[in-house]
């Protein structure tokens, strides 16, 4: 099958990859709980972004089903290529649907981290992100853990999602950080004090939501959302999710010029 490649690239977590990725947190189902409506069709937009398009960066959650995504994955994409990256990410609990509660005990992160293993099918989680900061938990331990998996080899690369400036540079006085998720769209989150923090440390920002929960998609204006993020800075790399293979193939259309 012949792949048709993404614009641009960048290096995350020791990859080169695309620069535009894939956020699966919508193939579940409704309240981000539980089976897609149609299974098919989920394991059709992940071959799809890989093995058509070129995407070469998935990110997932252990929250996301819960633990839904992370087999759809596995069955959709394993033995993964080698140029892949499959992100995913730990510290959620997800006690119901549309709820989620941050869980940063050293015991529980650990535990999520052997599951996601062994869901996704791999001997390491090339890039882990901490979900949520739990703030019931000193960060320092919520990090020692994930930095603790990292020597033991279950993890490759740390990543921080919703932080602020303050936690970034807490954080990476203390290990090294390969990337930094938070929302980030032209619509209702135009700003985010850590889109600086990360450039001047040369860590890849990946903004979540950047098509606001697919409210620009539906005003018509993926091409002008995308590239509006794409244009603030070199270490971007947008994750516009989708379950639809038609509206892969538009979020792809941004950066391949409609080819």
């Amino acid at each position: 099958m012949t792949v048709t490649p993404t614009a641009d690239t960048i290096t995350i977590a020791g990859k080169t990859v695309s620069r535009l990725g894939l956020g699966t947190m919508r193939l579940t189902g409704p309240g981000i709980w539980g089976d897609p409506a149609d299974r098919d069709t989920a394991l059709t937009v992940l071959r799809q972004a890989v093995h058509t398009y070129g995407i070469t960066h998935i990110d997932t959650a252990d929250a996301y089903g819960p633990h839904t995504v992370e087999l759809l994955i596995r069955d959709a994409l394993h033995p993964y290529p080698e140029h892949v990256l499959i992100a995913t990410k730990v510290g959620l609990a997800r006690p119901a649907p549309d709820t989620w509660v941050p869980h940063g005990h050293p015991v529980y992160l650990r535990a999520c981290v052997e599951a996601s293993l062994r869901r996704l099918g791999m001997d390491r989680l090339e890039l882990c992100y901490l979900h949520r900061i739990d703030p019931e938990v000193p960060v320092a331990d919520q990090i020692g853990t994930l930095q603790a998996l990292k020597d033991e080899g279950k993890i490759g690369h740390i990543g921080l999602s919703k932080v602020t400036t303050k936690q970034i540079r807490t954080v990476t006085n203390d290990i090294t950080v390969a990337a930094v998720q938070n929302v980030l769209n032209m619509s209702g989150d135009r700003h985010d004090t850590a889109l600086e923090i990360c450039r001047d440390l040369s860590i890849p920002y990946v903004p979540y939501r950047p098509l606001d929960a697919g409210t620009l998609a539906q005003r018509g204006r993926i091409d002008e959302a995308l590239n509006w993020l794409l244009r603030l800075g070199d270490h971007i790399a947008p994750i516009p999710g989708t379950s639809s293979p038609e509206h892969l193939r538009q979020l792809v259309s941004v950066v391949t010029g409609g080819r």
